[in-house]
């Protein structure tokens, strides 16, 4: 029987994140003695991330990283230094953002901003760790996707279209190391209380608690789950909605 890995170094790119942080907390809980790294783009967020989780674990260190996660180059650059600094055990990929479907399809600019964000930076970070815990033969790398790329909606088709690419990325990474040590795993939260998400809080949605899908991000990796739906009703709900034939899928507002 194989042991669960136990995660002594653990990445967290996009580390301000809402989810992020709780999961950080949720890891430091656990083990309060386990080094972080926490990258981001903006330093004095990521200071005030990595101080409040120095105060939580005074055990734990971690470490800060800055980068431009939109530009390849800034990302080869970082995950370099993060191997130079230490050999993480695992990768969480949290970043991106929620934009606004209606200037998406006005502005050419604004749809590009949002597939580079949400779709190609998180799997440009993932490659770049993949490729360095391949040759280790172990390690378990985290992606944060989203319930909309199972099916391109009207409603967010820019966004889940970026988290569509997301999926079919880490099913190809899943197949590239099927039988060795590393782990990919693809989290999809379906809508979370984050300040992503006010906007929908505010029109009466109904919103998945920002520590229940950490909590569900962070069992997903310990146990190397392949897709982790989180809440887990998410799984249900979408197998229907990619199930619904196309003539009355098109007849939904959703």
């Amino acid at each position: 029987m194989q042991t669960a890995p136990h995660f002594n170094t653990i990445v967290i790119v996009g580390a301000t994140s809402l989810i992020a942080q709780h999961c950080a907390r949720q890891w430091l809980q656990a083990s309060p003695a386990r080094r972080l790294v926490l990258v981001g783009r903006d330093a004095a967020r990521l200071e005030s991330v990595a101080n409040d989780l120095r105060v939580r674990a005074p055990q734990a260190t971690v470490d800060v990283a800055l980068a431009d996660l939109t530009h390849a180059a800034s990302i080869e650059t970082m995950a370099e230094r993060v191997q130079a600094l230490c050999t993480p055990d695992a990768v969480l990929i949290a970043h991106g953002d929620l934009p606004d479907q209606a200037a998406c399809q006005q502005q050419l600019a604004d749809a590009q901003a949002a597939m580079v964000v949400n779709g190609l930076s998180p799997v440009l970070c993932a490659e770049a760790f993949a490729r360095a815990m391949q040759p280790m033969g172990r390690g378990t790398i985290g992606i944060i996707g989203s319930v909309a790329g199972d099916r391109g909606r009207k409603s967010n088709y820019v966004y889940g279209a970026a988290k569509g690419l997301v999926e079919r990325y880490a099913q190809g990474l899943q197949h590239r190391f099927a039988g060795t040590g590393i782990s990919v795993v693809l989290i999809k939260p379906g809508p979370t209380d984050t300040p992503m998400t006010a906007h929908l809080k505010a029109g009466g949605a109904r919103l998945a608690s920002v520590e229940s899908v950490a909590a569900a991000t962070v069992a997903g990796m310990q146990r190397g789950t392949p897709v982790v739906y989180a809440p887990a009703k998410w799984a249900l709900i979408m197998l229907v909605i990619r199930s619904l034939p196309r003539a009355i899928f098109n007849k939904m507002d959703i």
